[in-house]
């Protein structure tokens, strides 16, 4: 058995290091939670502008404001988006041209990603059974990330966690 006075395993590298190799702050946060010194001074840069960030998630995100804006919105055409998400959450907004109002928005939305057969592995789609009827509504919750188990009340939602989490940028065509 390993003493906790002696070392802990460093919580990104996973390696088992002694009490030196972390600062007081990181020593303090305890096992599982104490990143090494290693770890901590890790930046990450951006390919295109040479931006450095301290986390991989906060240059992923960064990395977006490099796509191109080809991305159309399904609703009304307008090409102006850098993902799918951005096109579904400008029609979500209730904004988009071709689908006024929030809540007829995410209703077309949810029937929309309904029909679309590669959607039925991310979303909870309300079985009928006998003396049950559909009240036409969207679920509170309709849309799940199966990799990692997360709900999303948004599709949007959804497509972002999938690009940032899942590096999956293409999950919708439309």
């Amino acid at each position: 058995l390993r003493s906790a006075t002696m070392g802990r395993e460093c919580w990104d590298c996973e390696r088992y290091l002694d009490r030196g190799c972390y600062s007081n702050n990181q020593w303090r946060k305890g096992d599982g939670g104490s990143r090494c010194r290693d770890c901590i001074n890790v930046s990450y840069r951006c390919n295109e502008c040479h931006r450095t960030f301290r986390t991989a998630n906060e240059r992923n995100m960064h990395m977006q404001t490099h796509r191109p804006r080809n991305v159309a919105c399904p609703v009304c055409g307008d090409q102006r988006f850098k993902s799918g998400a951005n096109a579904v959450q400008h029609v979500e907004s209730g904004f988009c041209r071709g689908c006024r109002g929030q809540e007829n928005a995410r209703n077309q939305i949810y029937e929309f990603a309904k029909r679309q057969g590669v959607m039925h592995h991310y979303m909870d789609i309300p079985q009928l059974t006998y003396g049950d009827y559909d009240d036409g509504g969207v679920p509170d919750f309709p849309y799940h990330c199966p990799q990692c188990s997360v709900s999303f009340r948004q599709l949007s939602q959804l497509l972002q966690h999938q690009d940032q989490k899942h590096n999956n940028h293409r999950m919708l065509t439309y």
